[in-house]
């Protein structure tokens, strides 16, 4: 089902493409196939692949200090819309390309030394930094090119990659585009509490600005397939990257800030030690700031509908109230560990409040933030914070509702 919506909206994104070309003028001197459609982009810290050794070999290099690789992903028009004789082609409908430099500007340029197709960024999808690169220079250094310029679009998106960000764009299935498939699969929040809400182009340029810590998702890649495993911390002060949370963290922050829009919670039978799945319908979450003096202190208060979605408990009466509260009880105490193994991480390791409790002080107490937002990360990282949660079952799925 999930290859058949990608299939969907890769044709729709091309045919779309097609059309726009068709309608504008500003392209009307350069057929289609001339074009290069950078739909991903990767950057990495610098290794020159063999390719690039062997055109500097044969003296086609210029002056430069291999730091930072670009990778650029280039569709295949007549490929990615399952065009051409013979039915669907068993070439790949994307082409990687990359270049090695001391200046993103310059790598995009020097492409045009290498292909005929200029590359165009205006539908390109996401951009992929990996975690070295990230550690050492700040996303400010590395994105300045890709905020300023008006040719890519606002709404493309961020992720951070453990290992080289270009493996990220490489798949092994047949016909599919990996800059595509990463679009699709950060669309999948509505199914999961542990995938991050899309970070664009646009809002991590006012995160940047702003000097505040925040997470981008991080993505994964093992022999040509990728997952969504856990977030990036940037801290605020740097703008590099200061660690990870893993996916249970991150599952622990979206209880903290109530953002998730689906999710699963497995608790335990207490007598059977068998599991229960908590289906999560709806969840909020309030942050409230208290200041006595000079003292900041929080209470979080979580609250959650869900339902009964899957139990392998076979003894008792599953819709008793008895049996309904251990489980609602059983869920909580699930959630308490979730969230306290955030908190843990996110103010008492890396010191950065990337769930939004400075944000809720600048709104309710704004003098008492001004005092402290220069340091806020520090602050942060020694406020008490109490919270509460509560649980309702509201239904067991088709059985007993």
């Amino acid at each position: 089902m999930n290859r058949s919506v990608n299939n969907i909206r890769l044709l729709f994104v091309v045919s779309s493409v097609l059309l726009l070309l068709a309608l504008t003028g500003c392209w009307s001197s350069h057929e289609i196939e001339e074009l290069g459609f950078a739909v991903g982009l990767a950057i990495d810290k610098g290794k020159e692949t063999n390719v690039e050794r062997e055109i500097e070999e044969q003296g086609g290099g210029y002056q430069k200090k291999n730091l930072v690789t670009s990778t650029y992903q280039l569709v295949t028009p007549q490929l990615a819309s399952g065009g051409g004789k013979g039915g669907i082609s068993q070439q790949k409908p994307y082409t990687n390309i990359s270049e090695t430099g001391d200046s993103l500007h310059q790598s995009i340029r020097e492409v045009a030394l290498r292909r005929q197709r200029p590359i165009i960024f205006h539908h390109t999808k996401v951009i992929v930094v990996s975690e070295n690169l990230a550690r050492t220079y700040s996303l400010k250094q590395l994105l300045d090119i890709y905020i300023r310029d008006n040719e890519i679009r606002p709404n493309c998106l961020v992720l951070i990659s453990k290992g080289r960000a270009s493996e990220t764009l490489k798949s092994k299935e047949k016909g599919e585009i990996p800059a595509f498939l990463l679009l699709g699969i950060a669309d999948n929040q509505y199914r999961s509490s542990r995938i991050l809400p899309p970070m664009p182009l646009a809002k991590l340029s006012g995160k940047i600005k702003s000097g505040d810590s925040f997470l981008l998702p991080n993505v994964i890649s093992v022999n040509g397939e990728v997952k969504f495993a856990g977030a990036a911390v940037i801290k605020g002060k740097t703008k590099k990257l200061r660690g990870f949370l893993n996916e249970n963290e991150v599952e622990g922050l979206t209880w903290l800030t109530g953002k998730g829009k689906s999710g699963l919670v497995k608790s335990f039978d207490a007598k059977t030690g068998k599991p229960i799945m908590y289906e999560v319908k709806s969840m909020k979450s309030k942050i409230q700031p208290h200041v006595k003096g000079d003292n900041i202190s929080f209470d979080v208060d979580i609250q959650s509908e869900g339902r009964i979605s899957e139990n392998w408990v076979t003894s008792g009466k599953p819709f008793e109230n008895k049996f309904l509260k251990s489980v609602e009880k059983a869920a909580k105490q699930e959630v308490n560990r979730l969230v306290k193994r955030t908190l843990k991480k996110i103010q008492k390791e890396y010191h950065t409040d990337v769930a939004g409790f400075g944000n809720r002080l600048k709104i309710e107490y704004p003098k008492v933030w001004k005092k402290v937002e220069k340091d806020w990360d520090k602050t942060f990282s020694k406020v008490p914070i109490k919270y509460s949660i509560k649980l309702t079952i509201q239904d067991y799925g088709t059985e007993g509702s």
